[in-house]
C-alpha cells in the first residue's frame, strides 16, 4: 500500500511540474523589420504575442496591426522564438524591444 501511495505522490508531483512548465513556455516572441516613408526610416523590433497565436501567419497579422499604431509598415516577420532568444535580440532591437 505504501508503494502505491509513493507512486501516486510521484505522479502528482510530475503532473504539477509538467503543467507548470507548459504555462511558462507559452510566451512567444517575434522579431521583425519595418519601415516608414518620407523620409525612409527602418527599424528592427521584437514583439511578444500570445502563445496560442504563435504561428508565422498569426504573428504577421498581429505585428502588422501593432506597429501600425506608430505608422510603421511591416516588411518582414523574421522568426518566432521563446524567452530564450530574447537576450541576444535586445541590443539590436534597441527602443523597439517589446515596444509594441
Amino acid at each position: 500500500m505504501q508503494i502505491v501511495i509513493m507512486v501516486l505522490k510521484f505522479f502528482s508531483h510530475l503532473l504539477f511540474f509538467v503543467i507548470l512548465s507548459g504555462s511558462a513556455s507559452s510566451a512567444c516572441f517575434v522579431d521583425y523589420k519595418a519601415k516608414k516613408n518620407n523620409p525612409l526610416r527602418l527599424h528592427y523590433g521584437v514583439v511578444e504575442i500570445n502563445g496560442s497565436q504563435c504561428s508565422l501567419k498569426e504573428a504577421h497579422k498581429l505585428v502588422e496591426i501593432r506597429i501600425a499604431e506608430g505608422d510603421w509598415l511591416l516588411l518582414e516577420v523574421m522568426s518566432l522564438f521563446d524567452e530564450n532568444g530574447l537576450e541576444k535580440r535586445k541590443i539590436s532591437a534597441g527602443k523597439y524591444f517589446l515596444l509594441y
